[in-house]
């Protein structure tokens, strides 16, 4: 809930207190999932850097400048902003008193550092124990790896995922796009961290919830029925480059001013590629109406296929396909999708001021509630810009002691 001095949103969550305490991706998207649909969240930055993705960018004109990195816009919409030391004792005293009345604490910490500050859920639940922890960790809390450091790309790979995708057959695999895990972790852990905090009545109280990113991949993007099917009979899938291999066409093609994406595996979206290319008499093969022969043939449908798409617009062919039944679309640029108008009729690109940035495009909110929308409303906050307003208005801290923490460098 928005307190003294905070604009009130309403949402969804409102009356939810959540306190974020990490650096990069998993642990503040994680938080602005929650702060979108009006929990009230505080995030914690070190008092001298603050939070690593100020220095990462991207930023206007390749400047670099701790208030204007569009990853750390759009990671920390709708929160308010306090720097603290959390690893001195004066510093834990005032995160331990922002928990007391806190739902949520978000973190991304290596275990073994939480430990070190005294900061591990035994002895956070012992001050709260209604208090829900959501830790979100490339490798979990437990096991051999817990402690160790690692980035975005080592819980990625740790699942088998750059072998079962990203790249061609017989060469080296690909790196995936940018902090994947991270984003997967974060949107498992806000899910279960949810179902925690309105759940407290039914379990007794707060818990500890372990939230693995690489485990969160293997579960959802590598595909169980990959690793389970190879602990059960040994058999798994690996990359074939672009398009599949156990049907056709399942690929990216390209066209006059870019690529378009088909896929046809059922027999009437094989018709209606058909169809739409004006029925070709090669295409009238009835062994073609089979999948698995296309794929067989491949390397025939293929060329083919590129000769009648060259002639085409990437909307043009993505219009053709599906109006005639077969799942196709464009490939999209960065670029084109933020301008893109079922984009913008969804609301899913919003504007928000910022006093650094100006008016910024950023993501609205992904689940779409009509009753209570949630979504950016505030920019996200500019380096220590709540300290006053949390620290002593919100916990009544003195002002001679809170200058006091602020020459100690505390705050």
């Amino acid at each position: 809930m928005a307190t003294d001095g905070a604009e009130a949103v309403s949402g969804a969550l409102e009356g939810i207190r959540v306190i974020e305490m990490g650096e990069g991706v998993s642990a503040a998207f994680c938080a602005k999932l929650f702060s979108d649909y009006g929990a009230d969240v505080i995030k914690i930055e070190t008092p001298k850097q603050g939070d690593k993705t100020r220095r990462w960018g991207p930023f206007p004109g390749d400047v670099s400048h701790p208030e204007k990195s569009g990853l750390y816009f759009a990671l920390n919409t709708n929160k308010r902003g306090v720097t603290l030391d959390v690893s001195v004792p004066k510093g834990r005293e005032q995160l331990l008193r922002l928990l007391e009345d806190a739902d949520v604490l978000i973190e991304n910490n290596l275990p073994k550092k939480m430990k070190a500050w005294g900061l591990d859920y035994q002895t956070l639940s012992a001050a709260n124990p209604d208090l829900v922890m959501i830790s979100i960790t490339p490798f979990g809390q437990t096991g051999p790896y817990a402690d160790w450091n690692a980035v975005d790309l080592n819980a990625f790979h740790l699942t088998g995922t750059g072998s079962r995708y990203c790249g061609r057959p017989g060469e080296a695999p690909l790196q995936h796009g940018t902090f994947s895990a991270e984003y997967y972790g974060a949107y498992t852990a806000v899910t279960w961290g949810l179902a925690c905090v309105l759940g407290r009545t039914l379990v007794g109280g707060g818990q500890h919830l372990d939230v693995s990113c690489a485990e969160a991949v293997a579960a959802t993007f590598v595909g169980a029925q990959n690793i389970g099917g190879y602990a059960q009979d040994g058999i798994y899938d690996k990359r074939t480059g672009v398009g599949m291999s156990l049907a056709a066409p399942a690929t990216i093609l390209p066209c006059k001013d870019g690529y378009v994406w088909m896929i046809a595996l059922e027999t009437a979206q094989w018709k209606g590629i058909v169809k739409a290319m004006g029925d070709p008499e090669w295409a009238q093969i009835d062994l073609f109406d089979d999948m698995f022969v296309r794929a067989q043939n491949a390397d025939m449908i293929y060329p083919l296929l590129e000769e009648w798409t060259m002639q085409h617009g990437k909307q043009e062919l993505m219009d053709m396909l599906q109006g005639n039944g077969c799942p196709a679309t464009a490939v999209y640029t960065v670029a084109e999708a933020a301008d893109h108008p079922h984009m913008k009729e969804r609301g899913y690109i919003v504007e928000v001021e910022h006093p650094e940035l100006g008016n910024m495009r950023v993501l609205g909110a992904p689940i779409h509630l009509p009753e209570c929308p949630g979504g950016p409303r505030r920019p996200a906050p500019l380096f220590g810009q709540h300290n006053e307003e949390v620290f002593c208005k919100q916990l009544g801290l003195e002002a001679v002691a809170f200058e006091e923490l602020k020459s100690e460098g505390v705050l």
